[in-house]
């Protein structure tokens, strides 16, 4: 059936103003500053989240998720999941991730509109107010995590699934976060069970995502990984998944 001009900019704008939403839902939200150096600390203090009734719980879907032992890290390249950022109309998913976390702070290249180049934003992790004033300084000291390391994905299912699905787990804006890079290496590919933000306000948020990563993707969790996310939720039990 051919569609009148009409009908096509009527779904053009329907088709935009989704695409919008997904990046906004997946967006951090900003937590006052507060560091915790224990690293074996399973407390949290509840984000100030109001539950959405139609969206299910971080909890709700902690308890879908099926416990299993590691498989072996055999074979884990992170070449199996994608070989560096993609590039989406024109920009990579760098600094895409950078954009959007940085809200409307995110100063823009004049000459290149894909580059941040300047901003500021509530750091998730360490929960510091953090400014950028030159596009070095944002390449020296942000980094894009991987809110599930691919590495623990790996041996939580990822291995057993196609190069296609890989990509998505790798390129998924749920599973990115623009990251204080200290922090990024001290989390290296650890999972719940051996890392925790050490910003309190947002392991809430943290776990959540996490739990909704590996339900969108059907990973598994480790015991010890499942009983530590738990515990977190225990304490904001209104915590909505993200993305789900």
């Amino acid at each position: 059936m051919k569609l009148s001009h009409r009908a096509r900019r009527i779904i053009a704008v329907a088709t935009l103003l989704s695409g919008v939403a997904t990046w906004l839902i997946v967006s951090p939200k900003s937590y006052e500053t507060e560091v915790v150096s224990t690293a074996n600390d399973l407390t949290a203090e509840p984000s100030n989240t109001t539950p959405n009734t139609t969206t299910p719980l971080a909890a709700e879907i902690l308890s879908k998720l099926e416990i299993k032992g590691r498989a072996p890290k055999t074979g884990y390249a992170r070449t199996e999941f994608y070989n560096g950022w993609p590039t989406i109309d024109g920009c990579s998913l760098r600094q895409r991730i950078i954009k959007r976390d940085f809200g409307d702070t995110a100063v823009l290249d004049p000459a290149n509109s894909c580059n941040v180049i300047s901003g500021e934003y509530d750091e998730p992790y360490t929960g510091q107010h953090q400014i950028f004033k030159s596009r070095d300084d944002i390449s020296k000291n942000v980094q894009i995590d991987h809110v599930v390391s691919l590495s623990d994905a790996w041996q939580k299912g990822a291995q057993y699934k196609t190069k296609d699905e890989r990509y998505q787990i790798a390129t998924d804006p749920l599973n990115l976060l623009a990251v204080d890079s200290s922090a990024n290496k001290q989390k290296s590919d650890g999972d719940a069970a051996t890392w925790l933000p050490g910003n309190k306000k947002f392991r809430c948020q943290y776990v959540a995502r996490q739990v909704s990563v590996k339900y969108k993707y059907t990973l598994w969790l480790t015991q010890a990984e499942h009983d530590a996310i738990a515990k977190i939720l225990e304490q904001c039990p209104g915590e909505p998944a993200i993305g789900v």
